[in-house]
């Protein structure tokens, strides 16, 4: 359902929730080995993220990406939003035009539920919010092999 761009973008960003602040920062190279994403790929969503300030970064030798209190308030709605936009949820998983509640596809009454959840428990809860089930220990960024 979600694009490579919008996995890598929660990946990355909770990837630095949970291991930067402002006195911590790190290179998007160094982000991707870590969480193994393409590291041209993920520069350049990092830098959309920043631009849409979901994320922040300063340049020079003790630059690099990390959040602020401000961003770690967003939402992972609001990084799928700067990655491809919300109306993924609205179109039809089968890719009907008209499909809709007035005009279901065979489906559409078994996906509409999880689309309605996904935008609710994405948008609902913070960045923050996710980073702390991460350092818990309740979710994961990664599986070691």
């Amino acid at each position: 359902m979600l694009t490579n761009s919008s996995k890598y973008a929660i990946r990355a960003v909770l990837y630095l929730a949970v291991y930067t602040n402002e006195n911590k920062k790190m290179g998007s190279k160094e982000v991707a080995d870590s969480i193994k994403i393409p590291a041209p790929f993920l520069a350049k969503i990092l830098q959309k993220l920043v631009k849409d300030d979901l994320i922040s970064s300063t340049k020079g030798p003790r630059g690099g990406f990390y959040l602020t209190e401000e961003n770690l308030e967003k939402s992972m709605l609001d990084i799928v939003a700067c990655s491809e936009g919300i109306d993924l949820f609205k179109e039809c998983f089968l890719g009907l035009e008209r499909c809709g509640d007035e005009n279901p596809c065979a489906i559409h009454h078994m996906v509409a539920p999880f689309k309605k959840m996904m935008i609710e428990g994405m948008g609902n809860k913070t960045i923050a919010e996710f980073a702390k089930e991460t350092k818990e220990g309740k979710s994961f960024l990664f599986l070691e092999d």
